[in-house]
């Protein structure tokens, strides 16, 4: 039988600036039995400058599921567990929904000790819509694979977030830029809440010439926000809609939207966002 004392803490840390921290998570990593940490390496210094002393063990995304047995079978005995990645809210791009689905599936109590987000934080400056977004994580690591992804996210209404490693921002902003427009608008966030912090607005060909230009901007943490597709001016018509349809089953999504354009007299454009939708 599961104890009504355990709990399974979802702890979220700074992203850069230590006094982001809030009492609450000191508090819950100063009582639990263990903190499970993506690198306790990287963590030790975040729990040495709060005196935490609990013990730690590693998390990540090559022993989650032989780790998480683990820890699932100290929460079964009555023993509380506190979950950190190496920065911000556990579980966005990072290690922890196994170990958190099975906690949930076997009845334990799962608690969220909320704060720090780097994609909330980003998007909270960048004065792109928040009302509606949609958070992608990190693209493929191949540029094919990669443009595949932008590709079908092209007519996404929503505001696009992004996570991107330093050696792979450039190339992505040039794919970005090509498969959702070069004058999209959006917003590189990077090294949030640190000393070396860049909030910068533009297209994405006007950001990725800035990132290209500027080695210390291909550097840290990145976010990358784009303004979700503007919405489609008009409704096709049948008959476009009917050749565009015959095209995409036998060519490219491409070359369909625009030989379709060419036989119809319909905008490109449009053409290309509709078929996007009909692929789906």
């Amino acid at each position: 039988m599961i104890s009504e004392n355990s709990a399974l803490y979802i702890v979220a840390t700074p992203i850069g600036n230590l006094g982001d921290m809030s009492q609450r998570a000191v508090e819950i990593l100063q009582q639990v039995a263990l903190i499970a940490a993506e690198d306790t390496r990287h963590s030790a210094r975040l729990l040495q400058h709060y005196a935490v002393s609990t013990p730690c063990v590693a998390l990540h995304e090559h022993n989650e599921r032989e780790q998480s047995s683990r820890l699932l079978q100290r929460l079964a005995n009555g023993e509380s567990v506190a979950l950190i990645s190496d920065a911000g809210t556990p579980l966005l791009s990072d290690p922890g929904f196994h170990l958190v689905q099975q906690a949930r599936q076997q009845g334990i109590r799962v608690v969220p000790v909320p704060g720090p987000s780097a994609v909330i934080a980003a998007l909270s400056v960048s004065g792109l819509p928040t009302d509606c977004f949609k958070f992608i994580g990190f693209l493929p690591a191949k540029s094919v694979a990669r443009r595949q992804r932008l590709a079908a996210l092209a007519a996404e209404s929503c505001t696009l977030a992004f996570y991107e490693s330093p050696h792979r921002i450039v190339e992505s902003l040039t794919d970005m830029a090509h498969e959702l427009g070069a004058a999209r608008a959006a917003v590189l966030a990077r090294e949030l809440t640190k000393t070396f912090e860049t909030v910068r607005s533009g297209t994405l060909a006007e950001l990725g010439e800035f990132v290209s230009s500027d080695p210390n901007q291909q550097k840290g943490e990145i976010v990358v926000l784009v303004e979700g597709a503007p919405a489609v001016e008009s409704a096709l018509d049948a008959e476009a809609e009917r050749v565009l349809g015959i095209l995409l089953a036998e060519l490219p999504l491409k070359q369909a939207a625009a030989l379709a354009a060419r036989l119809t007299g319909g905008k490109k454009n449009q053409l290309y966002q509709r078929a996007l939708t009909m692929k789906k």
